[in-house]
């Protein structure tokens, strides 16, 4: 927020800062903030140029190494670097030149906002006499729906992904069972061959035989062999632990889906707002497009599909 008033240090009464004040802190803003505050400011000449402020913004952060998205301004070097990225080749000599008239505020330094009132042939005292949006309030509602909306798509994807992790939980739990019942199924089948087998012994041949062959079956009918009891507790685990994650899995699908319901919500409340900011004349153009870019990015990584199609 840009004050127009400043105390001093004696008596503490307010004074009209000058222009150049008033645009230093603009310059103080984030990149974002810069370029929007351009956009306000010009929107009927440059609105078909708003994508380009878009990158201008992301390209200033990325070469702010130390600051990112919540610095400022680019040292000299960073500046230069920024300006060869846009096509704008210069000799080194030709380039301090050009950094000298751009430096607005003599710090060595550039600002996107000083960047794009220099690029576009603006002064110090048109930009700041243009109005930011009369409509600060409708703004504010919008932003506080934009974040809501950000907010929510966040938590769904976080959703999702935990979905996502839960349902190849399941899926490796089956796949798991599935072994263990092979196996167990393996294991009867050698069980009942031995019984079909020592049966036959037992009602064959001459009686020492059958004699061995009864006892024989019936230690055999007593008790499970171990690879057939240890395929049995075995598959009994790999069931409740399949139950158990399927069931997590569900559950986790449901609240994927009811979190997508609910940034789709936010999404189309924020979409209506700012719609109808676009119609009015109330000013912040440039502001309500930036909205809207943003609101367009962050859609562009919500998730796609839904945890109902993971649940088998």
């Amino acid at each position: 927020k840009i004050t127009e008033k400043k105390e001093t240090e004696f008596n503490n009464t307010t004074v009209e800062m000058s222009n150049n004040e008033k645009f230093e802190e603009f310059t103080k803003l984030k990149y974002a903030e810069q370029a929007k505050a351009f956009l306000n400011a010009y929107w009927h000449e440059v609105e078909g140029d708003a994508e380009l402020f878009w990158g201008y913004a992301e390209q200033f952060a990325e070469l702010d190494q130390d600051n990112g998205k919540e610095g400022s301004d680019l040292d000299e070097f960073n500046s230069h670097r920024f300006l060869e990225k846009n096509g704008e080749t210069r000799t080194v000599r030709e380039m301090r030149e050009e950094f000298k008239e751009m430096d607005f505020d003599l710090n060595r330094r550039i600002a996107l906002l000083e960047y794009v009132v220099f690029k576009y042939g603006k002064t110090i005292d048109d930009f700041v006499k243009r109005p930011q949006g009369e409509n600060s309030e409708e703004l504010a509602a919008a932003q506080e729906a934009l974040n809501q909306a950000q907010a929510a798509a966040a938590h769904a994807t976080e959703e999702y992904e935990a979905a996502q992790a839960a349902h190849e939980k399941s899926e490796a739990a089956k796949v798991a069972l599935q072994a263990s019942l092979d196996e167990l199924h393996s294991q009867e089948e050698a069980y009942n061959s031995k019984t079909q087998t020592l049966t036959k012994k037992s009602e064959e041949g001459g009686i020492v035989s059958r004699n061995r062959a009864k006892n024989e079956l019936a230690q055999h009918l007593g008790e499970d062999p171990l690879p057939l009891r240890r395929a049995k507790l075995d598959t009994e685990a790999k069931t409740r632990k399949a139950e158990k994650a399927a069931a997590a899995a569900a559950e986790s699908a449901a609240l994927a889906e009811q979190a997508m319901v609910e940034a789709n919500e936010a999404f189309s409340a924020a979409e209506e707002l700012l719609h109808e900011l676009s119609q009015n004349t109330g000013g912040g153009q440039g502001a309500v497009w930036w909205m809207e870019r943003e609101l367009e990015e962050a859609r562009k990584y919500m998730p796609r599909g839904g945890g109902a199609k993971w649940v088998h």
